[in-house]
């Protein structure tokens, strides 16, 4: 029995050992508690290689932003830079995986080449990191190290920009607001502000310069004036005969108040329908100088058609009449060379022999030939009522006064039908004909700019022009200096912006000369501020009868229309024209009202700043000095921004 139960029991044994030899239930549950460990690691390894690659990339990102910032920046010391950069770089970094930055793990700098390199090490919290790559900390509390490196090429193009700058009287007022500061004190310290923002310490291997365009009723141009008016001439012009007066000069004694004047003159000689001429009636004024037709001719007594003296001043002392060799009584002299025009011009006479009544005396130029001009006889240009006696024949001699555009003296009849004489002046007016809208060369006498002839109550700006110069100092000196006067002539100050920098225009030198028109190499950009409507065209060099409110009395005005058109269509014109070259325009209005309409013909300051700029980014405006300053400084930056290529 005990034998068969050891028999029995080993034989059970070796059943269930067969059987748990071949039974595997539980095998994968086995299995994945041994390898569960490892699938952990695995897991949390790849979420950490993820994150990791993540920051690295975030990191990249917020550093070449900031390298950019840094770029286009105005600081050129290691210093300077990476405070710049730090600020873009600390607020890109907010919100991704990488751990906050210390400073002192940042470097930037600029090499010799103008390139700003900088260097950044960052953080990133990892999970397995201490198992896999002891010894790292504590579980779920380790970092890892990441590091990048950025460039950017600080300088890709030279710089150069002309600010034509609004220096009219208006700027002397204060904006709507009326805060304590002028106009023209706020636009001193936003123009300066630009200026530090563009001109660059460093200007090696790129230059950045600006040049200075002030402006009012025109542009001073200070030395450089003969070179593209041309020079001005005060040669005077021999005359060689003159025709005005027939028969003799007579005296007269009285002139009666009446509906029709009676004229009382000894012995005149005159008959009925004679055209005659009186002078030097000093209290009778309206009867010098105009021609007068004769009537009921007696011997010692005529009458004047159409004269009623009733409500003249009583006649004293003693005048003179004769005969006009002309029924309408002009007078035409020959002067080889006059010069002269009928468009506006008049004509200034002295030492005329035999017709010595006619000196000092401006006339309306009413015809001319290549030799003769006829001067009109009109009472309110004449002078004639404190002439000299003279006679009714030329004798000999006669000088013709260089009074035309390009002479030194201008000599013309305003819009009230007036004589006038001015002076020419250092500014200068449009340019007319084909190169009006160009940067042509001043170099022939059809692309000559024009001369300008002021009047004492609208004078041109006692501060000139700067060419382009990357000296501050040069710059700021003449932006101290300016003074708020004058009307508005944008078309001009516009025009000089565009011409400062073209390098066609051939006038600037050394380091003054604009680079040539290449916009992977230069970039050009001219900023015009304007505080008021343009209001001031000119037709040969004086201003026109049409000119706008604010531009002077008609009495200064030349009684000629604007050669070109409206100030605001000759801007326009520009500014197509220069953008068309290559040439950014941005646009400031201050304290001007804002464009009601942006299409047809502009007949606003708001309208052509808005259309003028080359994008409507690129137009400003501004209603306080602090509104002026932000424009004038985003308008630095962004050229700064411009010039930098990543």
């Amino acid at each position: 029995m005990a034998s068969q139960l050891i028999h029995r029991t080993i034989r059970r044994l070796r059943s269930l050992g067969a059987r748990l030899r071949h039974d595997r239930r539980g095998n994968v549950a086995i299995i994945f508690a041994l390898s569960l460990p490892a699938i952990v690691m695995l897991t949390l390894g790849g979420v950490d290689l993820h994150r990791i690659t993540t920051a690295r990339s975030q990191l990249q990102d917020a550093l070449d932003a900031a390298t950019l910032a840094a770029a286009r920046s105005s600081e050129t010391t290691s210093d300077g830079l990476k405070s710049v950069a730090l600020a873009t770089l600390h607020a890109n970094l907010q919100d991704t995986e990488v751990e906050p930055i210390n400073d002192a793990d940042v470097s930037v700098s600029m090499n010799s080449n103008n390139v700003v390199i900088a260097t950044a090490q960052g953080q990133v919290k990892t999970l397995v990191a201490n198992i896999v790559l002891p010894p790292y900390g504590q579980l779920l509390d380790d970092t890892l190290s990441i590091s990048t490196r950025s460039e950017v090429n600080r300088s890709s193009r030279d710089v150069e920009v002309a600010l034509a700058l609004d220096i009219t009287g208006s700027m002397d007022n204060c904006t709507r607001n009326c805060p304590a500061v002028s106009k023209i004190a706020a636009l001193k310290t936003a123009a300066k502000e630009l200026i530090d923002i563009v001109v660059q310490t460093n200007q090696s291997p790129y230059y950045s310069k600006v040049a200075l365009a002030p402006y009012s009723m025109g542009v001073n141009l200070g030395s450089y004036a003969d070179t593209v008016r041309g020079p001005l001439s005060s040669t005077t012009r021999s005359v060689t005969a003159a025709t005005w007066l027939t028969g003799s000069v007579k005296t007269i004694t009285g002139v009666s108040r009446a509906s029709t004047a009676t004229i009382t003159s000894s012995n005149h000689g005159f008959a009925n329908g004679d055209k005659v001429v009186i002078w030097s009636s000093e209290r009778m004024t309206a009867l010098n100088g105009v021609a007068l037709t004769v009537a009921n001719v007696k011997s010692n007594t005529f009458d004047l058609v159409g004269v009623n003296s009733r409500n003249y001043s009583a006649f004293s002392g003693e005048a003179y009449v004769a005969k006009c060799a002309r029924t309408d009584c002009a007078i035409v002299i020959t002067a080889s060379q006059h010069g002269l025009s009928n468009q506006g011009d008049a004509a200034h006479l002295s030492n005329m022999g035999g017709l010595a009544q006619l000196n000092g005396i401006g006339f309306r130029v009413a015809q001319v030939t290549a030799t003769t001009a006829t001067l009109a006889l009109d009472a309110s240009v004449s002078g004639l009522s404190t002439a000299a006696k003279g006679g009714a024949a030329y004798t000999s001699g006669g000088l013709l006064a260089c009074g035309y555009d390009t002479c030194t003296q201008r000599d013309f009849v305003n819009a009230t039908g007036e004589w006038t004489r001015y002076a020419a002046t250092n500014c200068v007016s449009e340019r007319v004909g084909s190169a009006a809208y160009s940067d042509a060369a001043p170099t022939s006498s059809s692309a000559r700019v024009g001369r300008n002839y002021a009047s004492p109550s609208n004078t041109c700006p006692s501060v000139g022009i700067v060419p382009l110069t990357n000296v501050k100092k040069t710059l700021t000196d003449q932006i101290d200096k300016l003074v708020a006067a004058g009307s508005t002539a944008g078309h001009i100050g516009l025009a000089w912006g565009w011409y400062l920098v073209s390098p066609n225009f051939g006038v600037w030198t050394g380091a003054s000369a604009p680079a040539a028109y290449d916009t992977n190499r230069t970039l050009k950009a001219v900023v015009l501020m304007t505080d008021g409507e343009f209001n001031t065209p000119y037709f040969r060099g004086v201003i026109a009868s049409n000119a706008g409110d604010g531009s002077g009395g008609s009495d200064t005005h030349i009684n000629q229309t604007a050669t070109n058109g409206s100030s605001f269509a000759q801007a326009f014109e520009l500014c197509q024209n220069m953008q068309a070259a290559g040439v950014i325009v941005y646009t400031v209005g201050f304290d001007i009202p804002d464009p009601d309409n942006i299409e047809g013909d502009i007949d606003s300051a708001g309208e052509l700043m808005q259309r003028c700029a080359s994008t409507p980014g690129r137009a400003f405006q501004a209603t306080s000095s602090t509104d002026l300053s932000d424009a004038f400084r985003d308008i630095g930056h962004d050229i700064t921004r411009l010039r930098i290529s990543k």
